[in-house]
């Protein structure tokens, strides 16, 4: 109750998410060949690709879909959020956003085509309808367009219209898939045997080969190691990064001339003033409630008896009674009834209408009448009422001496480490330090995720070392603790290891390459012998491979050194009890199995996740028949020249746009 009241932000996006989740189609994008050969230059620079209906009449009058390199970027900055991703792999995400978005370019031609577009209307009537209708028509009730605009912005970061054209474009999408897949169909045979798969529960028996203990058998000598590394030459001739050795000087906040900044009054008044706006305190009070709950749609009985309730409690009340004993006991708030009935401190817009009106029309220690709002009868007491105000200068000046010593200090630091990097041009860095009292450091060679141990952080100094060439002008960098004037003194390029250097790495490099081919053929050599003998054990024994033994686990479940019993592994379900398995090879590991037991489920537990199992089915169905009908289509707006994908611009899609 209190965060439907309160309009708490993370719930709202919680079921925003699941909201949009359901009107957004399920496409599985592949990378149609040949959709990006088009590319043409020229053209507005902020296009990404255009898509119209095929046909030359109606490239002249049919509907044309823009995709902007601003929406390119934005879905890439979407499937990225929160992860770091290599520069190399961002233009294969830029190629994979570009498609999808042309790709839904092409089911809102054919969807318009089809006369599936969304209407105001019908917009407004998803909008009334389940959780959507709980945000913006509480009670059935519009929250005003402040409450949605706001809404949409916060929580979208789009405008009113993006919005509305956003969900008008989703809804259309799922409406043709409705229609592509409307006629799939799965037997109920098909549903019984799938769940008699998914649904059952095996043992196994399992010999795991493992790439490091073939990798311990890999010992070559060193000729072999030398002829490797003439034969891979190339992958090794920048093995050695580039490196930089450099000579600094550096001074902390507590080195810099004149001292710790002082801050006089006339400054703190200046900022004071300029910030105002920072220490305005808005209307908000501080209540506790009672709610005598409501369902909606009850009738007038149902609602009768509520008030009555609510009167008693609220009679109890004005005769002296203890407000927070009497909310544990009757309030139908789960999320404050234990705590009294407390709501905490709010401004206005917090709450729905009718309470909000009650709690800002009550002072301090007031108790209110009763207030019916779409969830019941409330009894508001407010325990403190502060209006609108600006605190005073002496309240916040406390708060205004440490931004302003810190903002003087940085202009005191950067204004010193100008005057070094000046001196240091004309008499060098060692003479510079010595005058001021410093002290010049020369680094070893260093890469650029090096680190220098004299500076609380190196990085802004490395950065910009990095940048410049070797005997360029001092410069100056932000150590995090003051700055440091530095220069670079020598660059060595990066170049090959020598053997001898190197040789660990190249035994390393060696075992992986000889690896892969090695695992598969133990594996096949394991798995020909195991049936041969029709005993898994006793192949395992005879090549001195160890043999393990699962837990009774089903489709969903983890087997240690197997992982999860998806792909090859998942034959353990479909093979009889007493079989062996073919060679499983999952990478670092491989494993030959025998399944030792087997339980499926019976016609009870079958019957008991039909329906489930068939609108999973009937899901995976649709998506094959829809990705289908998207990668025809796709291809037949290709062979009709209707994508123009634009020559990519130098530096790539613009991040942020």
């Amino acid at each position: 109750m209190i965060r439907i009241l309160q309009q708490d932000n993370k719930f709202i996006k919680l079921v925003f998410g699941v909201i949009i989740g359901v009107a957004v189609i399920t496409m599985v994008i592949t990378l149609v060949p040949g959709i990006f050969d088009n590319a043409g230059a020229g053209g507005d620079p902020t296009t990404y690709a255009t898509v119209h209906e095929p046909g030359f009449f109606t490239r002249l009058v049919g509907d044309t879909q823009t995709v902007t390199r601003t929406d390119v970027a934005r879905a890439v900055q979407q499937q990225t959020q929160g992860r770091q991703v290599p520069a190399f792999y961002m233009p294969y995400l830029e190629s994979r956003a570009g498609q999808q978005l042309v790709q839904e370019a092409i089911l809102k031609i054919e969807g318009d085509r089809r006369g599936l577009q969304v209407s105001d209307a019908d917009l407004l009537s998803v909008m009334h309808e389940g959780q959507l209708g709980q945000i913006f028509f509480p009670g059935g009730k519009y929250i005003g367009n402040d409450a949605y605009m706001n809404f949409v912005q916060t929580n979208m970061g789009m405008t009113r219209a993006q919005f509305e054209e956003y969900l008008k474009s989703r809804i259309e999408l799922s409406r043709l898939q409705a229609m592509m897949t409307g006629g799939a169909t799965v037997s109920d045979n098909d549903v019984r045997n799938s769940f008699r798969v998914s649904g059952t529960k095996v043992k196994f028996d399992y010999a795991v080969v493992s790439s490091a203990d073939l990798a311990k058998t890999i010992n070559p000598s060193d000729s072999d190691l030398q002829a490797f590394f003439k034969q891979n030459a190339a992958r090794y001739a920048t093995a050695i990064p580039e490196t930089r050795k450099i000579q600094y000087v550096s001074f902390g906040s507590d080195q810099v001339p004149g001292g710790k900044p002082q801050v006089s009054d006339a400054e703190i008044q200046t900022y004071y003033d300029a910030h105002k706006a920072q220490y305005d305190v808005k209307e908000q009070v501080k209540a506790r409630h009672i709610l005598i709950a409501v369902p909606q749609g009850s009738d007038a009985k149902t609602d009768a008896a509520a008030k009555a309730k609510a009167q008693g409690v609220l009679d109890k009340i004005r005769a002296g009674g203890n407000f927070a004993e009497l909310a544990k006991a009757n309030s139908d708030d789960p999320g404050s009834k234990d705590s009294g009935g407390e709501l905490g401190v709010f401004t206005r817009g917090k709450m729905v209408p009718a309470f909000e009106k009650a709690a800002f029309a009550l002072q301090a220690g007031q108790t209110s009448d009763l207030v019916k709002t779409d969830f019941g009868y409330h009894i508001l007491q407010v325990e403190q009422h502060d209006q609108e105000h600006l605190k005073p200068l002496s309240e916040v000046k406390a708060e205004i001496v440490p931004v302003l010593e810190q903002q003087k200090l940085g202009v005191a630091e950067q204004g010193f480490a100008n005057t070094l990097v000046a001196e240091a041009k004309k008499d060098g860095i060692d003479k510079t330090a010595t005058a001021h009292g410093l002290h010049a450091v020369t680094t070893d060679y260093l890469g650029k995720d090096g680190t220098i141990a004299g500076l609380t952080d190196g990085t802004a100094l490395l950065t910009g070392a990095f940048g410049a060439a070797k005997g360029a002008a001092p410069a100056s960098a932000s150590t995090g603790d003051g700055f440091a004037v530095y220069q670079v003194t020598d660059i060595r390029a990066p170049h090959a290891p020598t053997f001898e250097n190197y040789k660990s790495t190249l035994l390393t490099d060696y075992r992986e390459q000889q690896i892969p081919q090695m695992l598969t053929a133990r594996l096949n050599k394991l798995d020909a012998r195991a049936k041969e003998l029709n005993d898994l054990h006793k192949a395992a024994a005879e090549m001195n491979v160890p043999v393990k033994t699962s837990d009774l686990v089903g489709k969903d479940g983890q087997v240690p050194d197997v992982g999860a019993l998806t792909g090859q592994a998942a034959q353990a379900f479909t093979l009889a009890k007493g079989a062996i398995s073919s060679p499983i090879n999952l990478g670092s590991t491989g494993v030959v199995l025998s399944v030792t037991d087997k339980q499926e489920p019976g016609t009870d537990e079958i019957a008991k996740n039909f329906s489930k199992t068939r609108e999973s089915m009937l899901n995976e169905r649709r998506q094959e028949i829809f990705n289908i009908y998207l990668g025809t289509l796709a291809q037949k707006y290709e062979k009709a020249g209707a994508i123009r994908i634009k020559a990519a611009q130098p530096g790539g899609l613009p991040v942020g746009s």
